[in-house]
Protein backbone atom coordinates (compact mmCIF):
# COMPACT_ATOMS: atom_id res chain seq x y z
CA UNK A 1 0.00 0.00 0.00
CA UNK A 2 1.20 3.40 -0.77
CA UNK A 3 1.81 6.11 2.16
CA UNK A 4 -1.34 8.22 1.17
CA UNK A 5 -3.53 4.62 1.36
CA UNK A 6 -1.93 4.15 4.80
CA UNK A 7 -2.86 7.30 6.05
CA UNK A 8 -6.48 7.37 5.17
CA UNK A 9 -7.12 4.20 6.51
CA UNK A 10 -5.71 5.42 9.83
CA UNK A 11 -7.95 8.09 9.55
CA UNK A 12 -10.81 5.86 8.64
CA UNK A 13 -9.91 3.77 12.06
CA UNK A 14 -9.36 7.12 14.20
CA UNK A 15 -12.58 8.65 13.16
CA UNK A 16 -14.36 5.24 13.64
CA UNK A 17 -12.57 5.13 17.48
CA UNK A 18 -13.52 8.41 18.09
CA UNK A 19 -17.56 7.79 16.76
CA UNK A 20 -17.23 5.12 19.45
CA UNK A 21 -15.85 6.78 22.53
CA UNK A 22 -18.03 9.94 21.87
CA UNK A 23 -21.42 7.34 22.20
CA UNK A 24 -20.25 5.79 25.01
CA UNK A 25 -19.39 8.86 26.74
CA UNK A 26 -22.86 10.20 25.73
CA UNK A 27 -24.47 7.37 27.08
CA UNK A 28 -22.69 7.51 30.50
CA UNK A 29 -24.34 11.12 30.19
CA UNK A 30 -27.84 11.02 29.39
CA UNK A 31 -30.67 10.36 31.84
CA UNK A 32 -33.23 8.98 29.34
CA UNK A 33 -32.37 5.14 29.78
CA UNK A 34 -34.10 4.46 26.52
CA UNK A 35 -31.97 7.38 24.59
CA UNK A 36 -28.88 6.05 26.73
CA UNK A 37 -29.32 2.55 25.36
CA UNK A 38 -29.54 3.76 21.67
CA UNK A 39 -26.38 5.39 22.01
CA UNK A 40 -24.83 2.72 23.30
CA UNK A 41 -26.21 0.11 20.81
CA UNK A 42 -24.43 3.11 18.03
CA UNK A 43 -21.35 2.88 19.69
CA UNK A 44 -21.65 -0.89 19.33
CA UNK A 45 -21.98 -0.99 15.86
CA UNK A 46 -19.30 1.12 15.39
CA UNK A 47 -17.25 -1.26 17.47
CA UNK A 48 -17.97 -3.88 14.98
CA UNK A 49 -16.89 -1.58 12.06
CA UNK A 50 -13.57 -0.82 13.46
CA UNK A 51 -13.27 -4.55 13.66
CA UNK A 52 -14.18 -5.60 10.20
CA UNK A 53 -12.41 -3.15 8.58
CA UNK A 54 -9.03 -3.59 10.78
CA UNK A 55 -9.58 -7.19 9.83
CA UNK A 56 -9.93 -6.42 6.31
CA UNK A 57 -6.24 -4.77 6.48
CA UNK A 58 -4.85 -7.54 7.93
CA UNK A 59 -5.26 -6.80 11.67
CA UNK A 60 -6.85 -8.82 14.45
CA UNK A 61 -9.95 -7.38 16.51
CA UNK A 62 -8.74 -4.73 18.94
CA UNK A 63 -11.92 -3.66 19.66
Amino acid sequence: MSPKELLYIEDALGHDKQIRCTCNDSAQKLENPELASFVREIGQKHVQCFNTFYGLVGGKNAG
